[in-house]
């Protein structure tokens, strides 16, 4: 338990240096939605669905949040936030590539750091990386295990509304 408190601290930590401008810059394109009467759309994907149910049902929901489904007609004033596991989900490339089509800002949360090949980070306009590359314990064969996708982007969400409420109530 000890290992496990002490792993999770460590990676909560690397995300809160290493992406602290990141998250702002995101919060600020999502509350331009919620200042302009547009929605803001959470494009949640695999065990990451778990960041929109929250930010619906939580004691203190997310402004203007709405989820995402394919059959949705986004407009200018519209913000969408694709919470995604491995940056490689082709559902959440292929959102991707329609939102930039379209001109409709957006950005993306996933394990991997933004590189050249990394599609999601290169389309997004703004990128957030959970610095999850493998496993945070080592396991009796030599393998990583434990890998915590959720609770990473559950404390990248709650410091994006951190930062985005205090950009709505500083209007």
């Amino acid at each position: 338990m000890k290992m496990l408190t002490t792993q999770l601290t460590g990676l909560l930590q690397r995300i809160a240096t290493s992406e602290e401008e990141n998250i702002e810059e995101t919060a600020r394109l999502l509350a331009q939605a919620a200042a302009r009467e547009g929605s803001i759309y959470f494009a949640t994907f695999g065990e990451m669905n778990s960041i929109a149910v929250n930010a619906q049902l939580a004691a203190e929901p997310f402004p203007s949040m709405q989820s995402w489904t394919p059959n949705m007609e986004l407009s200018s004033a519209d913000r969408v936030w694709i919470i995604v596991r491995s940056a490689e989900n082709e559902e959440a490339i292929a959102l991707a590539e329609r939102l930039s089509e379209l001109f409709i800002p957006f950005s993306v949360l996933a394990a991997e750091p933004a590189s050249e090949e990394n599609k999601l980070a290169n389309l997004a306009y703004t990128y957030i990386s959970l610095k999850l590359t493998k496993g945070l314990l080592p396991a009796e064969d030599g393998s990583r295990i434990v890998l915590p996708y959720a609770l990473g982007a559950m404390f990248v969400y709650e410091a994006v509304k951190m930062k985005l409420d205090e950009m709505l109530l500083g209007e």
